[in-house]
């Protein structure tokens, strides 16, 4: 069966979902797509929102984005309260506009919550007051993560096996679901918020062999290296607090510039947790059987 046959003319608005994980080559693809089809690109990348974060986001250049339109890239600051809720509602209402000139538009990026934000609705869970998560916040800074992975651990052992504990925004958030309501996280897993999308959606995720992938994000490291990503990463270090610099690209080198090891060592780690970033992107994927996985050079053969 081949998912993209009806793409050029198709019958209902689709939008078709491109992602995978990290360096497997979404951008090209995605532009290349867009110019075949006449329509635009929706980024789901839930750090290229942000204008102060480029090279350790390996956000599209200018020159890589062509002559396509590009939405929610540079969007936002990282001082911005943003998150995939306020996306979905955001997203949302932009392919609704964009769907009235387009028959298909592409939604595309490796961050999977961000994605099902907008093909499914995210799991409903209820408002926590402010105060928990400045205390959250606070307990972070002054004491680090392990304290508050022990918590959840105690608090909510499933999602202790679920979430990244290194991801230090997943941890707080259900931190404070857990402190707020005195229920586990986990236990508003499956309410559902979203209503039925008025688009069909189409969702490929982009495989290669691991070690061709493995040696892609390596290089793609040192060209982040030598297209500046140090001084950029010594620019943010003061903002290193915020959820968006909680993420591998800057926590590498803001560990380097507190003198915890030395460069080589920062470049060690900026590759190796890269490596583990793609695997967790594969692993979340995988658990949706609506994703069919192709190597990139398959996909605009499928489109003929």
């Amino acid at each position: 069966m081949n998912p993209l046959a009806d793409l050029i003319i198709p019958a209902e608005p689709t939008l078709l979902v491109i992602t995978g994980p990290t360096a497997v080559g979404k951008t090209a693809l995605c532009v290349e797509l867009a110019r075949r089809l006449d329509t635009e690109i929706v980024s789901a990348d839930s750090r290229q929102f942000f204008r102060e974060m480029s090279i350790g986001t390996a956000k599209p250049t200018p020159a890589e984005m062509g002559d396509v339109r590009h939405h929610f890239i540079d969007s936002h600051s990282i001082e911005d309260d943003y998150n995939a809720g306020r996306f979905e509602q955001d997203a949302l209402t932009r392919l609704a506009e964009l769907f009235r000139h387009h028959s298909t538009v592409i939604l595309t990026g490796g961050s999977g919550l961000y994605l099902q934000a907008v093909t499914e609705g995210l799991d409903e869970l209820p408002a926590a007051p402010p105060e928990i998560r400045a205390a959250l916040q606070a307990e972070l800074a002054a004491h680090g993560l392990e304290p508050l992975v022990a918590e959840l651990a105690r608090l909510d052992p499933i999602a202790h096996g679920r979430i990244d504990l290194q991801n230090h925004q997943r941890v707080l958030r259900a931190l404070e679901i857990c402190r707020a309501t005195g229920q586990p996280f986990s236990s508003f897993h499956g309410r559902k918020s979203s209503a039925d999308r008025p688009f069909r959606v189409i969702k490929i995720a982009l495989t290669r062999e691991r070690d061709e992938l493995y040696q892609r994000i390596d290089e793609r490291m040192e060209l982040m290296l030598a297209a500046g990503l140090e001084a950029e990463a010594r620019a943010l270090h003061p903002y290193r607090h915020h959820n968006a610099l909680q993420t591998v690209g800057y926590q590498e080198l803001f560990g380097y510039f507190e003198g915890h090891y030395d460069y080589a060592e920062a470049v060690r780690l900026l590759k190796r947790n890269s490596r583990r970033y793609a695997k967790r992107q594969l692993t979340w994927l995988r658990r949706d059987p609506q994703y069919q996985w192709l190597h990139p050079t398959e996909v605009l053969g499928l489109l003929g």
